[in-house]
């Protein structure tokens, strides 16, 4: 029974440890020497993970890209304009997250009657490249090929005629295994209208090529081999997990219900800039150091142990950060500060409550009973917390609650430090204690 806490206090050990090299920055010095922290690169067999354990920083941090493209809205009556530009701002913002850029904001606009798409895009400083990613244009159309015979030639010649089905019918794409030979293909699913289209297109296609293009650009060009009936088909062949993923993402990117064209381009800078990005940090390892001290003049070697586990707190959380990734701008490292306090809140509580009853048992009951009784003042405040995190956060994306990105970067790392606050705050300085109080008494005998 003695050996418990021992050993969650070994497990508590052996994570803050993982969590304190994954926090190190990339390159840092240490008596003396220079050492180089490695990125997460594992690969075993068809499982691969591989990760860059940089800190991933805002619009208004590191500066980034916004691109502004104009939709082609002609052609469509004025009641279903809005829903077209909601259906393009949500497939761009849906291609922009299937990157992995976090924190990223697409909204719709209008300017002297022309309809907008504004994206920013914090991070990436070269415009070419969030063109690339985002696509001028992501229309995409399936094609067939046609054979011409040509006079005095053997050879005939082949073109490219666009059929009537497009991005427009398509409905989503993901990467699947193959049953039989495990390989990574591409599932696709279409509307139903969509799926009458191509049984027709593959119908009078078998043993021929199918070319998919996106932005004037084939992608992909896999042979009928049957005509497919039904709304969904596979797209085979020799690819890599990469390869289908990126694929699948093309494919789904190119379902916008309208043409849009990139008008605008700019790099953004850091809008606080480096010395005030320089001084948050300061202000933060200041914030961190008061609290240590008020804890420790306070409660003494009790403050000390809380001040361990407020340690581990800041180490696992900036581990999460990188291994997430978290963007974090300026309202989300006040969110973290925030947390910060709720992570002594708790330690505060049940020492408090240790006070009074110290008093009336001996100190390894008392010290049971005080977190015992603190948990319903801990739990109250801490559920409140999290509650509001997420009305903020707003994950169901609904239109009467915040919807803004740096709201949401505030929740999200307010919503993250409240729970590991409640792990280092009962699971962390409790084992900690007990192994204190043990070994107390051992002395004492």
């Amino acid at each position: 029974m003695l050996r418990t806490p021992v050993r969650k206090s070994i497990f508590v050990a052996i994570l803050t440890l993982a969590a304190a090299f994954v926090s190190l920055p990339q390159s840092f010095t240490l008596f003396g020497k220079s050492f180089t922290r490695p990125d997460i690169n594992i690969n075993i067999g068809k499982f691969s993970i591989s990760r860059n354990l940089n800190t991933h920083l805002g619009l208004d941090l590191a500066g980034g890209s916004r691109l502004v493209f104009e939709a082609n809205t002609g052609g469509i009556s004025e009641e279903k304009k809005i829903d077209a530009l909601t259906g393009v701002r949500n497939v761009i913002e849906n291609r922009v997250n299937m990157f992995g850029i976090s924190e990223s904001t697409v909204q719709t606009s209008n300017f002297e009657g022309r309809d907008r798409i504004i994206v920013e895009l914090p991070g990436i400083s070269d415009t070419e490249s969030a063109i690339k990613l985002i696509g001028e244009t992501a229309q995409l159309s399936f094609v067939e090929v046609v054979e011409e015979a040509v006079p005095g030639s053997s050879t005939p010649s082949a073109s490219l005629v666009p059929t009537d089905l497009t991005g427009a019918d398509l409905e989503r794409a993901e990467v699947v295994f193959d049953s039989n030979t495990g390989e990574p293909t591409i599932s696709i699913q279409f509307s139903e209208e969509g799926g009458k289209k191509f049984a027709e297109i593959t119908k009078r296609n078998v043993g021929k090529q199918l070319p998919i293009i996106l932005d004037n650009r084939i992608i992909s060009a896999p042979t009928v081999q049957e005509q497919i009936i039904g709304n969904s088909a596979q797209i085979s062949g020799s690819f890599t997990i990469d390869e289908a993923k990126e694929l699948s993402i093309q494919l789904n990117a190119g379902a916008l219900p309208v043409p849009v064209e990139l008008i605008q381009q700019e790099t953004i800078g850091a809008t606080l800039g480096a010395e005030s990005v320089k001084m948050s940090v300061v202000a933060g390892v200041v914030g961190l150091l008061m609290v240590g001290l008020f804890m420790i003049l306070s409660y003494g070697k009790l403050g000390l142990i809380a001040d361990v586990g407020l340690f581990v707190f800041s180490v696992i959380t900036m581990a999460l950060y990188k291994l997430i990734p978290i963007t974090l701008t300026l309202p989300g490292i006040a969110g973290f500060m925030l947390s910060i306090g709720m992570a002594v809140d708790s330690n505060i509580l049940i020492f408090e409550r240790f006070k009074e009853e110290k008093l009336k048992r001996n100190i390894s009951d008392a010290l049971e009973v005080s977190f015992g009784r603190a948990w319903d003042s801990i739990r109250d405040a801490n559920v409140a917390t999290i509650i509001t995190s997420l009305i903020l956060m707003n994950p169901l994306d609904w239109s009467f609650l915040p919807s803004s990105g740096p709201v949401r970067g505030f929740a999200i790392t307010l919503l993250m430090g409240v729970l590991i606050s409640l792990f280092t705050g009962i699971y962390v300085s409790r084992n900690l204690l007990r192994v204190f109080v043990r070994e107390k008494k051992e002395k004492k005998k």
